[in-house]
């Protein structure tokens, strides 16, 4: 089974780089609604993953049989890791708090080195200043953002214990919450340095996916936020989602949240967009692959499923993309915010830009039709 499992992994990979080169050399919009398309085609390959090897080789189902699990549920052991990395007396580090610092410092490295921050000039000291407030503006707004989404039946609870809302060390911090805090958190490091907001929060947002991919490796470490029960080869069974194997939902959303869109988002970065477009892509793609990934997800057992059918997350990330259309048509035409310096124009505009303004220079001469007045 290892063998088979690695085969399969091995076309999976193989697929993802064919799919990444052929979406880069694609023109914009094919290449949205070619995403949006294939997506759930590798869902429904996900969720029957099982039924897929076994229509591609019947001969397999000796060995899912031989499995662990009931009635040859086929399963991969949950690697049962110590969610605490070490401890310093009563101080301890944890796995997801280091996925959080490594997160900032992969945003903090690749932040300077895209070429619109070295036109703005978010570099050295200033990108420090930067990831300081997206970090106090990101983990400030997960936690009230996971109150105000996800406990809203248990709003008498913090009414009566604030200092529970500030409780980030029982767990609980939505990325909804989180992301809404970095934008503000940005939008007031640019007011205080002077500095265009959209190209700001471009360069912030293609270095996001670095963190959430990590902090679902952290999830999946914690062994939270697991998903639905499943019969999938690789299905789990997760210290606290009882007996029966689940999704490892976590290890999706770091694989497609994290990988897949850090690796689209930084190539499209190269592209001559205007300020804000790669926050539109970014805010886009992600509701689109979060979308999909909750329905492998458990639901919040606070909350369950809304209309019967969708989870908070689900919604949360419907308003996501529904706002990156918005947010697309409502972005000003030219590059930057009022009053900054536009993107460097290829040599071909710049030539045809200089033909016109010195076509629209020749004055022509008055006739004596003209009575002088030009």
């Amino acid at each position: 089974m290892p063998v088979l499992m690695l085969m399969v992994m091995r076309v999976i990979v193989s697929m993802m780089t064919v799919a990444v080169v052929i979406v880069m050399r694609m023109d914009f919009v094919v290449m949205m609604v070619v995403i949006v398309v294939m997506v759930p085609v590798i869902a429904v390959v996900v969720a029957h993953g099982r039924m897929l090897l076994l229509a591609i080789d019947p001969g397999v189902l000796p060995v899912l049989a031989s499995l662990p699990g009931k009635e040859g549920e086929c399963m991969i052991p949950y690697p049962e890791i110590d969610p605490e990395l070490f401890a310093i007396g009563p101080i301890k580090i944890r796995w997801y708090g280091l996925m959080y610092v490594l997160g900032f410092i992969g945003a903090y490295l690749l932040i300077p080195r895209q070429r619109r921050s070295r036109e703005i000039g978010l570099q050295g000291t200033v990108a420090q200043d930067l990831i300081f407030y997206l970090a106090i503006g990101l983990i400030v707004g997960a936690r009230l953002g996971y109150v105000i989404f996800y406990q809203f039946n248990n709003y008498s609870h913090y009414i009566q214990n604030p200092l529970e809302i500030v409780a980030t060390w029982h767990g609980g911090m939505s990325f909804h919450g989180g992301f809404l805090g970095a934008v503000l958190a940005g939008w007031l490091f640019s007011r205080r340095r002077k500095m265009p907001f959209w190209a700001i929060a471009d360069s912030a947002a293609v270095t996001a996916p670095i963190g959430l991919g990590l902090g679902r490796v952290g999830n999946f470490i914690n062994g939270e936020l697991f998903g639905r029960p499943s019969d999938v080869p690789w299905a789990m069974v997760f210290p606290e989602g009882g007996p029966l194997p689940r999704h490892p939902s976590q290890l999706y959303e770091a694989a497609l949240e994290g990988l897949v869109l850090f690796i689209l988002l930084w190539f499209l970065r190269q592209r001559s967009f205007r300020d804000g477009m790669m926050v539109v892509l970014f805010v886009f793609f992600y509701g689109v692959f979060r979308f999909v990934i909750e329905f492998y997800r458990e639901p919040d057992p606070q909350i369950g499923l809304l209309l019967g059918f969708f989870t908070m997350g689900q919604m949360l990330c419907l308003a996501m993309v529904l706002g990156a259309a918005l947010l697309a048509l409502l972005l000003p035409g030219t590059a930057g915010d009022p009053g900054t310096p536009k993107r460097p124009a290829s040599r071909r505009s710049q030539a045809t830009a200089i033909s016109r303004d010195r076509t629209e220079n020749i004055k022509p001469r008055p006739t004596s039709s003209d009575n002088g007045n030009l």
